[in-house]
């Protein structure tokens, strides 16, 4: 009787081996071909100039309830982010809890300290930063008249228009966070859309994560067009270790009120959050006799 050997399982042939160090060479060699890539971009972007005379800042950021791409929940990163931005109006999303009593995720006196600014009372809680997670932070003593929206969709979304009265002069900003759902962020673009029809004509800014990167005619972005005018494509902001989608959004009415909207692409921004956030130039004093215009045409 001759016995018949069976392989074994657990040993690999030479040539496994081989195809095993092989796909791991060429793993390696796409990783750091990515790495280069998002390097050479990152290089390449101009510094920004300082604000000029007449002008702010406004920036917005998904702060992924404070938690980074490593896996920490951080909230002192997430103010030292927000620190250096260096902006006089931010709009953050996933600023709260998302279950449970939704209280805020950061330290209200040390971004107060670091950056020097407040969250508007958007919460019902004494201890929440926002509504539906969409948190607006402001200059101390920065008078500020609020109304919260309930987007419709599959499920809970939100945003916030605040009527600011900045040194430069008014300013609404809409502050939201879209869905999921390509059918859920139409319906959101023209809830939004019919609230700042209804109000009284001013300068717009709306930002938040619009979940967004289409330019189609299904395109959430396309009914927004109807008072921001066509949206151009924006920058990438997601996700931060390679950013390829314009998730995003800084949109302005008029149109000059923004300016040179960029990701802020800094080691710390890149692991704070699975996105990046945006800024932009504001600029309330160029646009005064424009808006007045508009409006006396309208």
């Amino acid at each position: 009787m001759t016995a018949t050997l069976v392989p074994r399982r657990g040993l690999r042939s030479p040539e496994r081996l081989r195809v095993a160090d092989h796909i791991r060479a060429t793993h390696q060699s796409v990783r750091q071909l990515l790495s280069e890539f998002r390097d050479a971009r990152r290089r390449g972007r101009a510094a920004p100039r300082p604000p000029a005379e007449g002008e702010m800042r406004i920036a917005s950021w998904n702060l992924h309830k404070c938690v980074g791409t490593d896996g920490r929940f951080d909230p002192h990163r997430s103010v030292a982010v927000i620190a250096e931005l260096g902006a006089d109006v931010v709009a953050l999303q996933e600023a709260d809890r998302r279950f449970g009593r939704r209280v805020g995720l950061l330290d209200a006196k040390l971004l107060e300290k670091q950056a020097g600014l407040v969250p508007l009372p958007v919460s019902d809680l004494p201890d929440g930063h926002g509504w539906h997670g969409n948190a607006i932070l402001v200059r101390p003593g920065t008078r500020a008249r609020l109304r919260r929206l309930a987007l419709p969709g599959a499920e809970p979304r939100g945003a916030v228009v605040a009527d600011l009265d900045l040194a430069d002069g008014p300013l609404r900003l809409v502050a939201a966070h879209f869905g999921l759902l390509p059918r859920c962020r139409r319906r959101q673009s023209a809830a939004i859309l019919t609230a700042l029809q209804e109000a009284e004509p001013r300068p717009t800014v709306l930002c938040g994560d619009l979940n967004e990167w289409g330019l189609g005619a299904r395109s959430s972005l396309q009914a927004l067009s109807e008072l921001f005018g066509p949206v151009a494509p924006g920058p990438a902001s997601f996700p931060t270790r390679l950013p390829v989608l314009p998730l995003d959004r800084i949109l302005a009415w008029p149109k000059p009120l923004v300016s040179q909207v960029e990701v802020h692409d800094s080691p710390l921004a890149r692991i704070a959050s699975d996105h990046l956030p945006l800024t932009a130039r504001l600029h309330l004093d160029a646009v005064a006799d424009t808006f007045e215009a508009l409006r006396a045409a309208a």
